[in-house]
């Protein structure tokens, strides 16, 4: 069984930063893939970037691609989302989703998820 917890959301002015985390428990949580999701008020949820493993390519969506990092320290069980020149638009709920996915942009590839942290951009 994995546990996820995200931390770092917040709010933010357009052009900002912030620095999502994503903790895992459970040793299997390493060995996983891992996905950074995005909910919007009225709007589905949305691939934002993944990290494969073991060899740690990193995925990332077209609006965020350039601007977002997904980085991941195993040995601390965490998964990071840096997320620079923010913008309006990225506004949303994010998640991160673990599991064995074959196609990282897929959100029913992943069996694990947390609860979610807010990120508001202001204009």
């Amino acid at each position: 069984q994995v546990q996820l917890v995200e931390s770092g959301g917040g709010l933010v002015q357009a052009g900002g930063s912030l620095r999502l985390s994503c903790a895992g428990s459970g040793d299997i949580f390493s060995i996983y893939s891992v996905g950074w999701f995005r909910q919007a008020p009225g709007k589905e949820r949305e691939f934002v970037a993944a990290i494969s493993w073991p060899a740690s390519n990193t995925y990332y969506a077209g609006p965020v691609k350039g601007r977002f990092t997904i980085s991941r320290d195993n040995p601390k069980n965490t998964v990071y989302l840096q997320m620079n020149s923010l913008k309006p638009e990225d506004t949303a709920v994010y998640y991160c989703a673990s599991g064995k996915a074959l196609s990282y942009v897929d959100a029913n590839e992943y069996g694990f998820w947390g609860q979610g942290t807010q990120v508001t951009v202001s204009s």
